[in-house]
């Protein structure tokens, strides 16, 4: 026989029982044993109804037939009222006693909520509460001895591995996919307190609110939203991690409310360039570049320049990690937050307040013509009262006139910002910046703390260009 025909046949021997091992994973128990707890969420916002004015427009001596006619109720489009809008979504039964956790944009504004069984029972619910930033809300169904679905644990889900969702895409009650986790800590600006876990299962209008499950049968997460160009699954969904979920229901149980940890800091990403500024060894961590006056952080001691690390035993990887971390701890909580400052390592121990916000705009673009007037490739000047006043009234630092530097420009440095800082010295005068400038070593990354003119202040590092 052939030798390469025989390698085949033995390499073949050899594949296929592998192959055969990693059949499709079968669903059916799982199935069979969660659907009983998954519900359908109906909701109805009620319209306008015709005024008793209206009504008693007909003439006294109208035909009956005309009578009756302007008597039936008008459907959708009517100029006499608004028809009810009814819409809905997924939720499923954490509790036997009839508590129920569905998504807050579910049964945003609603006047009324319906709530139906697997087994086609059905039930007005009473919101107990819901909370817009973790998309999460709380029914109650006024029955008890009701089959439930256990909160789980994500924080050790895989990228990879097996889930199912359960819910009512466009009203199909009780359907089923599967798939796999794609990601893990996906964020979007609307929801900065969640870091989503990112699947392909397929996901559509009326899923939302329903679980997320586990191959063991618990709830790793709920289905929030898809990511989608048509409206339609495309493989791309979003569901809220179960811990972050657990602790809004926890909370909207017993404040009707939820409150989250603020630490008091404007945070930012770090470049390749910003770490070899900051004197770290990769790109990784939150950059502090605001500390709120008063606020948990000051107290603590962490300083602008920072580099959070570490937030409460959890690692920040990008500084998209630190809002989850910080909103789920309760005000008033210690916590050990590990910071790199300038290379040198430090914890602080922070007691956590309570939360806020902030914007960011356009900047000037830089005078075509400038000429650099230091290492920096940056023209700067004193900034008068009017200047400052207008400005925010930053403390210190010198206003920038002219960028001619590219590297500083395609970092975002703009003529109209004030340099607050160089390399973690602050910019009190002119003064200060000359000194400071004419001891930095040619070709080496340089970090601006820069005031912008609608009064945020975020870090930029930057090589200058070598100066002939």
């Amino acid at each position: 026989m052939n030798r390469f025909l025989v390698a085949v046949i033995l390499a073949a021997g050899l594949v296929l029982p592998s192959l055969a091992s990693t059949a499709p994973v079968d669903f059916t128990d799982l199935v069979e044993d969660s659907i009983p707890a998954v519900v359908n969420v109906e909701t109805v916002r009620f319209g306008s109804r015709p005024t008793e004015r209206g009504q008693q427009e007909m003439p006294e001596d109208m035909p009956e037939l005309f009578r009756r006619f302007f008597d039936m109720p008008f459907g959708e489009g009517s100029p006499r009222g608004q028809p009810d809008r009814r819409g809905g979504g997924s939720g499923f039964i954490f509790d036997a006693d009839g508590l129920v956790v569905t998504n807050h944009h579910v049964i945003e504004n609603a006047d009324e909520i319906i709530v139906r069984l697997a087994d086609r029972r059905e039930y007005e619910a009473e919101l107990v509460g819901s909370d817009a930033e973790t998309d999460i809300a709380v029914l109650r169904i006024p029955t008890n001895d009701l089959p439930t679905l256990s909160f789980g644990d994500s924080t050790d889900l895989r990228p990879g591995e097996w889930v199912i969702a359960i819910g009512s895409p466009f009203q199909f009650e009780q359907s089923v996919t599967a798939g796999i986790v794609s990601a893990k800590g996906r964020t979007q600006v609307q929801q900065q307190y969640v870091p989503f876990i990112q699947t392909d299962v397929a996901i559509n209008r009326g899923n939302s609110g329903g679980p997320l499950i586990r191959t063991d049968g618990t709830v790793v997460g709920i289905n929030s939203w898809i990511l989608s160009s048509h409206g339609g699954n495309i493989g791309l969904s979003f569901a809220i991690p179960i811990e972050v979920a657990r602790s809004s229901v926890e909370q909207l149980i017993e404040y009707g409310r939820v409150v989250r940890g603020y630490l008091g800091v404007g945070i930012e990403g770090i470049s390749r360039q910003k770490a070899d500024a900051l004197d770290l060894d990769r790109p990784a961590g939150a950059l502090v570049n605001r500390v709120d006056s008063g606020s948990a952080a000051e107290r603590a001691g962490i300083e602008v320049g920072d580099v959070i690390l570490r937030f409460n035993e959890q690692v920040v990887d990008v500084f998209s990690d630190l809002p989850p971390l910080v909103g789920m701890v309760r005000p008033g909580t210690e916590v050990e937050v590990e910071i790199s400052r300038w290379g040198e390592r430090k914890v602080k121990t922070v007691t956590v307040d309570q939360r806020e916000e902030e914007d960011t705009g356009p900047e000037d673009e830089p005078e075509p013509d400038a000429q650099p007037s230091n290492v920096l490739g940056l023209a700067v000047e004193s900034i008068d009262s009017e200047t400052r006043r207008r400005l925010g009234d930053p403390q210190g630092g010198v206003l920038i006139s002219a960028v001619e530097s590219d590297n500083a420009y395609r970092q975002g440095v703009r003529r109209g910002q004030v340099i607050l800082m160089i390399n973690n010295q602050p910019i009190g005068s002119m003064d200060d910046f000359r000194a400071i400038v004419e001891s930095i070593p040619a070709g080496r990354t340089v970090a601006l703390l820069l005031h912008r003119s609608d009064g945020s202040t975020t870090f930029v590092a930057y090589t200058p260009e070598a100066q002939d």
